[in-house]
């Protein structure tokens, strides 16, 4: 691991054969979206880079032939553990290539697994070192809801189905409780599994980290966690900009050429909902969602193309509408060319029912995926209305017709109607699964009832076929197709109807992503949670 720095001292110290060292600092910040905007005008509007657009960079960078070495400067970066294991990936192909020094003034498990993927690894002196384990936190919402009035209706299917019940109960059930240990005790293994095989220690070695914390870069270092405590101008030589390192920089990427075929990558990413996509800024209004019309437009249109051999199904997803995931599902489910479905952070409960019968499906280890389950419910605000003097009045021609109003709870007539359609939901959700996975429906039974499994389980288990990040999936999509590695590209959007010129039905179709739906009430819905949890 510890190969020489290059010292500030100039050509009398350069490595043998190289008289003029030129290197590239790379600002690794923020938290790196998988994929490009589908259209030249959204990407004009996004000020995120995306870890599309950071690979291509890199392989850029790995083919220069005037650039020595690449230094990775961590500023505020905020990307999870699936994203930090595709950084990884891409540091260590670049590795192959480049002299590689990742520099973190800030150490947590997400920056230190992706830094890893570098040959060398360097911190300030005052660095802060935030290496503690992993934990999640959910804040229960059920008591104080029923002090102000507000009951909430939670039928789900089954035990591990969590989605609704931080509205619901007050506290955290010992099956939710289950499942989070398993998912958390099996992320750290795999991150102590991948830090101790890049770092060149031991497993307990890298173990002792997380049980003994470790609150200095000195004591970081000493411990092997880093291969050397220094500033950022103490790591890198003198560096120039010839003009052949900016041309190399500017020209576009080769890649095999389209006559030979492409590959389609379609992104179900956000809360899957009925209708269109949306893309609100706001987390609290919605955020991003994927819209069934939107994606399975998206998927004819690669389904048509001439060009595209393999479609590449990239989810990062928590799930949604059991209708909208199901018409997504029939669309992967009739295409005649090979799909590959690639997992992000999350690809769960309708999220997995997508991309069931894709046929290979790829995950990270990091990937949250499963909870192949059912929920449904609604708040009562029955005695919320009393106390508030309000006094919703209906008028209806059966009594059911107005089941799903917040007015009153469910009756046992209604509540029975619930349960059986949920019921029917999960029968052909657990029908799907074992039909596209090759596993007898009561297995399928077996690994749902809601719980949720990290990806390396899932690998375990038969819910995914390998372990890897959108590249990964590319590349099984080019081999079902015959075509090269370098196969060309492109992010399959619905096709262009109406006569506005295309730049300005971007510009409208931009318009349009930034309202809210909100959700039906009556929808049977397929969520692994309800909200974020944040993996510390």
């Amino acid at each position: 691991m510890n190969l020489p720095f290059l010292p500030r001292s100039g050509a009398d110290s350069l490595p043998k054969g190289v008289s003029k060292p030129t290197w590239v600092v790379l600002d690794i910040a923020g938290d790196y979206p998988a994929l490009n905007p589908g259209t030249p005008l959204a990407a004009l509007l996004s000020r995120q880079e995306t870890l599309e657009a950071l690979t291509a960079r890199l392989e850029r960078l790995a083919d220069a032939s005037w650039l020595h070495g690449v230094l990775l400067r961590f500023g505020q970066y905020s990307g999870g553990l699936s994203t930090s294991a595709s950084l990884r990936a891409a540091f260590q192909r670049l590795s192959q290539h480049k002299r590689t020094v990742a520099w973190l003034p800030t150490i947590s498990m997400p920056a230190l697994l992706a830094a890893s993927g570098a040959q060398e690894v360097a911190a300030p002196e005052s660095a802060e070192i935030n290496v503690l384990g992993l934990g999640m936190e959910i804040t229960y919402l059920g008591e104080l809801l029923r002090k102000h009035g507000i009951a909430f209706e939670n039928l789900r299917i089954r035990e591990y189905k969590s989605a609704l019940t931080r509205f619901s109960d007050a506290e955290m059930d010992p099956y939710n409780r289950e499942q989070l240990t398993a998912l958390l005790d099996s992320m750290e293994r795999q991150w102590v599994q991948e830090l101790a095989e890049a770092r060149g220690v031991s497993e307990p070695q890298a173990q002792a980290w997380l049980d003994r914390p470790l609150s200095s870069a000195a004591a970081a270092q000493q411990a092997g966690m880093l291969d050397r405590v220094a500033y950022e101008d103490e790591l890198i030589g003198p560096a120039s900009r010839p003009l052949e390192a900016v041309l190399d920089l500017l020209k576009p990427a080769a890649q095999g050429g389209r006559k030979g075929g492409r590959v389609a990558i379609v992104p179900v990413i956000g809360n899957i909902v009925t209708g269109k996509s949306r893309n609100n800024p706001l987390p609290l209004l919605g955020g991003r969602t994927a819209g069934s019309d939107t994606v399975v437009a998206a998927l004819k249109r690669a389904k048509q193309d001439k060009q595209t051999r393999a479609i590449v199904l990239y989810v990062d997803s928590g799930g949604g509408s059991a209708l909208a995931s199901d018409l997504i599902w029939r669309e992967v489910r009739t295409s005649e060319k090979p799909v590959v479905a690639v997992m992000g952070a999350v690809a769960a409960s309708g999220g997995y029912y997508v991309l069931a019968h894709a046929q290979q499906v790829i995950a990270s280890p990091y990937t949250i995926t499963g909870s192949i389950g059912v929920v449904s419910g609604k708040p009562v605000l029955e005695e919320f209305n009393r106390r508030q003097g309000l006094n919703p009045e209906g008028v209806a021609r059966r009594d059911q017709a107005l089941m799903y109003s917040g007015a009153r709870p469910f009756n046992d007539t209604e509540r029975g109607y619930v349960e059986r359609s949920i019921m029917e939901v999960y029968d052909r959700f657990t029908l799907r699964v074992a039909e596209g996975r090759g596993l007898t429906q009561t297995r399928v039974d077996e690994l749902g009832r809601g719980r949720i499994w990290s990806g390396a389980d899932a690998l375990e288990l038969g819910l995914v076929d390998g372990l890897g990040d959108l590249q990964t999936g590319i590349e099984r999509a080019c081999e079902l197709a015959g075509l090269p590695y370098d196969a060309p590209t492109w992010t399959a959007t619905p096709a262009r109807h109406g006569p506005l010129p295309e730049f300005a039905q971007q510009a409208a179709d931009q318009a349009a992503q930034l309202s809210f739906q909100l959700p039906r009430p009556q929808e049977r819905v397929l969520m692994w949670l309800d909200t974020e949890l944040t993996i510390r």
